[in-house]
C-alpha cells in the first residue's frame, strides 16, 4: 500500500436522487428516512442513526449505497474493534524477512473505505472504545489519518461515515462525545408502522396473510408489555412465520413407532385435540420470541409466560379478522 499525498480530497456530492430511487424499490416504509440521509450524504455530511436493532439500518444502507454506485464497508463496534483492528496493521510474517515497508501493511475497514471512496458503516458505534473513536474524529475531520510507517492516507471524495446506535441498550455501551455528534448529521430510525412490518414478513417469508398479522402484532406487542425492558424487532416476526410454516408441515409428517416402522401421526395423537395440545404457533413464537425479548428488572414472571400471553393478546380481534389462522 503507498501513502497518498497532497490535500485531501474534498467531498464529492453523491447522486441523491437515485440513492432515494434504489432505497425506494428495495425498502419498505423508509421513505423519510431514505430522502434524509440520501441528501445528509450528498451533501458531503456524515450520519448517526439512531434506532433499535431490527429497523433497517442496514438494509437501507445498501441500497443508499448501491444507488450512488459505491461500495459499503461494514464494521461491527465492540470493546474488541481496536484503532489496529480499524485501521489495518503490518503482515508479522513479512516484517520478521522484510521489516516494516508499506507494501506489507494489511489496510482495515476504515482505510478501505478511505481509499476506495466507500459509505463506512459502523454498527453499534457506543460500543467502541475511546481510543477507536479518537481515530474516527481525526478522520472526519481532516479527511486523513496517518499511519505509522506507511504515511499520510487521504479520504477519496466520495468517502462518508455512517454509524448506527442503539439509544435503549445501556449494557456495555458509552456515551459518545459531543464532537462527533458536532461533525455528524443525525437522523433516528424507529419502528415502522404495522402495515410496513406487515409488508417486509410477508415478502420475507411468503407466509399466510393471517399468520404475518398476528406475528407483527405479537412483536409490536412485546415492545409496550409491562413485564418487558426490551421487545422484539420485525426480525422475530419473521422467524415465528418460517418456524410456523415448517411445523405446520410436519402435521402429517410419518415417524418410526417402536419397531422402526414408519406410520403417521394423528392430530389426536399429538394432543392437538385438547385445550393442552400442541400450537404450531405458540411454539413457533416462543422459540422466535423468547431470546429476543428482556425481562424488566423486578418482572416475576419467565419470558415464556410472557411470550404466551403476547400469542394469545396478539389473536384476532373479532370475527373478520383472522389473524390467528395459519
Amino acid at each position: 500500500m503507498t501513502a497518498l499525498s497532497g490535500s485531501p480530497a474534498p467531498e464529492a456530492g453523491l447522486p441523491v436522487l437515485s440513492m432515494v430511487q434504489s432505497a425506494a424499490a428495495r425498502v419498505v416504509g423508509r421513505g423519510r428516512e431514505a430522502r434524509v440521509v440520501a441528501a445528509a450524504l450528498g451533501a458531503g455530511r456524515n450520519v448517526l442513526l439512531e434506532g433499535p436493532p431490527g429497523t433497517g439500518k442496514t438494509t437501507l444502507l445498501r441500497a443508499l449505497a448501491d444507488g450512488a454506485g459505491v461500495p459499503l464497508v461494514l464494521v461491527e463496534g465492540n470493546a474488541d474493534l481496536t484503532p489496529a483492528r480499524l485501521v489495518g496493521h503490518h503482515d508479522p510474517s513479512r516484517v520478521l524477512t522484510e521489516d516494516y515497508r508499506p507494501e506489507n501493511f494489511v489496510p482495515g475497514p476504515l482505510l478501505r473505505a478511505m481509499t476506495t471512496g466507500a459509505l463506512l458503516y459502523v454498527e453499534e458505534l457506543n460500543r467502541v472504545p475511546e481510543d477507536t473513536l479518537n481515530v474516527l474524529l481525526g478522520v472526519l475531520s481532516e479527511r486523513r489519518t496517518h499511519v505509522p510507517r506507511v504515511g499520510a492516507v487521504d479520504a477519496a471524495a466520495t468517502f462518508r461515515l455512517v454509524a448506527a446506535m442503539n439509544p435503549y441498550d445501556a449494557v456495555g455501551t458509552g456515551r459518545i462525545s459531543p464532537a462527533l455528534y458536532d461533525r455528524s448529521c443525525r437522523v433516528t430510525m424507529g419502528y415502522q408502522h404495522e402495515d410496513a412490518e406487515v409488508a417486509v414478513v410477508a415478502g420475507e417469508t411468503g407466509g399466510p396473510k393471517a399468520l404475518v398479522r398476528r406475528a407483527v402484532r405479537a412483536v409490536r406487542l412485546s415492545r409496550e408489555h409491562r413485564d418487558l425492558r426490551l421487545g422484539s424487532s420485525v426480525r422475530g416476526a419473521i422467524d415465528l412465520v418460517l418456524v410456523a410454516g415448517q411445523l405446520e408441515l410436519l402435521g402429517d409428517a410419518p415417524e418410526s413407532d417402536s419397531a422402526g416402522s414408519a406410520r403417521v401421526v394423528t392430530g389426536a395423537e399429538r394432543g392437538e385435540s385438547d385445550s393442552q395440545g400442541f400450537d404450531p404457533g405458540l411454539e413457533a413464537a416462543l422459540a422466535a420470541l423468547s431470546g429476543r425479548v428482556v425481562l424488566a428488572e423486578g418482572a416475576d414472571r419467565s419470558v415464556e409466560d410472557v411470550v404466551t400471553e403476547l400469542w394469545a393478546a396478539a389473536a384476532p380481534r373479532d370475527e373478520g379478522d383472522d389473524a390467528g389462522k395459519a
